[in-house]
């Protein structure tokens, strides 16, 4: 089964892809977007050309587990997405994923303009693969 990680921004989307056996996670791409149709279209794109069967979604809650307005947004592209492309969409707690992927670029003494452009696809990875760790 293989598995796409997205990172949702407001300007950018934070791609991963899980390996064939469904248990590695590694970056995809960061697709910088507009509107969401448009950014519809690209993921439909790339699910069809690496066969995706399933996709995991960031999630992000606030520290107290309370939904705030980018939880909002969120949800409203997870219906977008199922309703458009037709493929499960599981959502997975997001909580310090960007935090975590910070630490890892300062750690590789990356600038931060490198790490601006980065970030998102470094999230989507973390959350890919926290997923990916936990399933059966």
């Amino acid at each position: 089964m293989r598995y796409l990680g997205l990172d949702l921004g407001t300007k950018s989307l934070g791609i991963a892809i899980s390996d064939k056996t469904g248990v590695v996670a590694s970056f995809y791409k960061s697709i910088k977007f507009v509107d969401e149709n448009t950014l519809l279209k690209e993921l439909e794109s790339i699910i069809i050309k690496e066969n995706i069967d399933k996709i995991i979604l960031g999630y992000p809650k606030n520290m107290d587990n309370s939904e705030g307005f980018r939880a909002k947004d969120t949800l409203k592209f997870k219906e977008k997405i199922e309703k458009y492309l037709h493929k499960e969409v599981i959502l997975e707690d997001e909580r310090l994923t960007t935090r975590l992927a910070e630490g890892v670029l300062l750690q590789a003494d990356m600038t931060r303009k490198k790490r601006k452009k980065v970030i998102d696809g470094l999230s989507a990875v973390v959350i890919l693969q926290s997923y990916l760790d936990r399933k059966e």
